[in-house]
């Protein structure tokens, strides 16, 4: 795999040669992995193997050095939602798209659940080399016709954690976690009958290209998932001939030269692979997203129209609707006492349901009231069982607002908003014979509005580069039901001892693999489109507006106001549209580059992420942010206003037509003019391409809040949009 332009290099060193002597200079041993990126080119005559040469010195070739970073996991109904019911109609190609590969980097597999099921597929395409490595509890055979491959990597965590606790996880592609198979059977999982979670969200499940194959790449452990086996991963799965990436997982942010995902997904695109990332959980607040490289499409959560009611009622009267997934013992007909926890603590933080924090006899019997919080939200329910209690009501808090998310309660449990808690709250607190009891009410769909942005979702702006908007589009993300690991009961928590086939989580992890499994289907229909431009397809044909035709904009669930363009990106993915977008706004890898030099990276920078040394910026030009391709438009005026010019190119890929614009933005009460030249577009045949140049006007910074709006192209036939996000320095 080292054979052509630069590659990187892992090292389990103590800090390198030089850093290795600064530490046995002050006495201690900083073992610690880092990642060199070499140029290849660059090895003396001396040296007749790349490995001989890596192994000799670290000094000459050398481009950047990294230093290890832990990555973390972004933790049915969703083709009906999305339309895709009828997929053989909509994608032709969808029944034959069994030679697209969708390569999932997760926390492995279970491959004995049946959405790996290969009955009906033929042979393995004969230019596929991936593997299906061996392991403890994991054989070759575990692989067929639909599981092509699947592999492990672990150097980089035993660097930094020891070896694997094989008593604890496997060391094999096995998933002991769940994730993984949750994440690889929602993008390309067969269709399986009479799926369900404990009796909820039952019919059939089946993820959105179930004829695609897929290949697993284990990289996250017990202990996180590590920069250099996900950067290793990622080059195996080129080499291997995946035609799709998926990363539901994510750190922090970073250059994109010392971001490795970010340095794998840029081989993965010029080798026309399609990557999709999280956007991350750590929503609502601004600036949280992550994966934000323009090269990588990057997905933010929405919710579906099913739900999992658990009313709550109490004994003055009130009655509040939470949700749940709890199916066992039901609590008694007759009311039963309920306690605030932090009434039934000897803890400062009591109102938690921390481990150890509950007091037994003040619990015993009783339904308790738990805030969320700290722990996990199931654990609570352990802790509250534990301790004698009945039940549990848990609580949002102004962190989490009115955002509800089911889980599977090993004791009857129900899950309210921030608004619901503070009521039950008062109640339980100001009335010592306070009573509640739960009625569990199973699955119900139809549930408006819907979509809404999960408040966990991470919003932009990018803090790397806000010249690109980020998040790029929202897809189903809370209380997906996918397969589950063979290892882990529901909850995720070790001492749940119940095992199930399907489970239901959420997460932009959940919501990365719809849009992994969205593109497979674009490439099978589209075999000649570039990651670009199926990119571009998903996000100009996504919508902003509640299909009703009432003109409402989504709704975040965190403030109960219309989402913005850095909350949804373009939208909500509609695949039945994506698949005939008209137009598609295309981008090369040397025009990656280009947007680098206008970031001024140096040489070595950017050959971290080409591998080419010959890729560089010429003296003689002027490089834009601005100028990239890209199917949204970030802009940024100067304090004081004025006038800022875009330019794109779009390219037409469906019928000869012509398109009009309609462009409009504002900052609350303070317009943002936007023009464009031409104002319309003629295309004759498929593949032409045609420009033009969108200018942006604006007064003064206004006082608290950035400017937002769309630019359509529409024809007789398509609907070409664009979100605007415009702020000032």
């Amino acid at each position: 795999m080292w054979r052509h332009g630069e590659r990187c290099v892992i090292f389990a060193v103590a800090a390198a040669a030089l850093l290795a002597a600064a530490a046995a200079a002050a006495g201690r041993d900083d073992r610690q992995t880092y990642i060199v990126h070499m140029s290849h080119s660059a090895m003396p005559n001396d040296f007749v193997e790349h490995g001989e040469w890596y192994a000799a010195s670290l000094q000459p070739g050398v481009l950047i050095v990294n230093p290890e970073v832990r990555y973390e996991l972004h933790t049915t109904r969703t083709p009906e939602f999305l339309g895709l019911d009828g997929t053989d109609a909509l994608f032709p190609q969808s029944s034959t798209g069994s030679d697209v590969i969708v390569g999932v980097l997760d926390t492995g597999v279970w491959p004995e659940r049946p959405s790996y099921d290969d009955t009906g597929f033929g042979p393995v395409p004969a230019d596929w080399k991936g593997e299906c490595e061996k392991g403890n509890d994991f054989s070759a055979s575990a692989c067929n016709k639909k599981l092509i491959g699947a592999r492990f990597f672990l150097t980089g965590y035993e660097a930094a954690k020891g070896p694997v606790d094989t008593s604890n996880e496997s060391r094999s592609p096995r998933d002991n976690d769940g994730h993984g198979t949750h994440t690889s059977s929602t993008a390309a999982g067969a269709a399986i009958q009479g799926a369900d979670l404990l009796g909820y969200a039952a019919g059939t499940a089946k993820g959105m290209a179930p004829r695609a194959r897929v290949a697993t790449y284990k990289v996250c452990w017990v202990g996180g998932c590590f920069s250099s086996d996900i950067l290793k991963a990622m080059e195996v799965a080129v080499t291997d001939g995946v035609d799709v990436l998926s990363l539901s997982l994510g750190g922090g942010t970073a250059d994109y030269y010392r971001d490795s995902i970010a340095v794998g997904a840029f081989s993965a695109m010029e080798k026309g692979i399609f990557v999709s990332c999280s956007a991350g959980n750590a929503g609502p607040g601004a600036a949280t997203l992550s994966n934000g490289a323009p090269w990588v499409t990057t997905v933010g959560a929405g919710t579906i129209d099913r739900d999992f009611p658990a009313y709550v009622a109490l004994g003055n009267g009130k009655n509040y609707t939470g949700v749940s997934l709890y199916s066992g013992k039901p609590l008694p007909t007759t009311p039963v006492p309920l306690i605030y926890a932090g009434n039934a603590s000897n803890s400062s933080m009591g109102q938690l349901c921390m481990s150890g924090s509950l007091v037994p006899e003040k619990v015993a019997g009783k339904i308790v009231l738990c805030d969320r919080g700290t722990n996990a939200r199931v654990q609570k329910g352990f802790i509250v069982k534990d301790a004698g209690g009945a039940g549990m009501i848990l609580a949002n808090t102004a962190a989490n607002g009115e955002e509800l998310v089911a889980d599977a309660h090993i004791l009857p449990g129900s899950g309210v908003g921030e608004k619901a808690g503070n009521a039950i709250r008062d109640y339980a607190m100001s009335d010592p014979k306070a009573t509640a009891t739960i009625v569990f009410a199973g699955t119900k769909v139809g549930i408006q509005p819907s979509p809404v942005v999960a408040a966990f979702s991470s919003r932009g702006p990018n803090t790397v580069t806000p010249s690109v908007l980020k998040p790029d589009i929202i897809a189903p993300g809370v209380n997906i039901l996918a397969a589950w690991s063979g290892s882990v009961g529901p909850s995720g928590i070790a001492g749940d001892s119940r095992r199930v086939g399907f489970n239901i989580i959420s997460g932009t992890s959940m919501s990365c693999p719809h849009v992994s499994g969205l593109a497979a289907l674009l490439r099978a229909a589209h075999p000649e489109w570039s990651p670009a431009a199926i990119r571009s397809a998903l996000m100009t044909t996504a919508y902003n507006e509640y299909p009703n035709g009432n003109g409402n904009g989504i709704l975040d669930v965190a403030t109960g106001r219309p989402a913005t363009p850095l909350d949804v990106g373009a939208g909500h993915v509609d695949p039945a549209k994506a698949v005939d977008p008209g137009l598609v706004y295309d981008i090369a890898a040397a025009d990656y580059v280009d947007f680098l030099c206008a970031l001024n990276y140096g040489p070595m920078q950017i050959a971290t992420l080409t591998k080419r040394s010959s890729d560089g910026c010429a003296a003689n030009r002027t490089y834009a942010e601005s100028a990239l391709n890209y199917p949204s438009f970030a802009v940024t005026f100067p304090a004081g206003g004025g006038t800022v010019k875009h330019t794109r190119t779009v390219t037409n890929v469906g019928q000869p037509g012509t398109y009009k614009v309609t462009a409009s933005a504002a900052a609350g009460s303070t317009p943002v003019s936007v023009s464009v030249e031409p104002s319309t577009l003629s295309f004759s045949k498929a593949g032409e391409k045609q420009s033009f140049t969108v200018s942006f006007s604006a007064p003064a910074k206004p006082t608290g809040t950035n400017g937002f709006g769309r630019l359509v192209w529409s024809s007789d036939h398509h609907v070409v949009a664009s979100p605007i996000e415009a702020t000032w320095n």
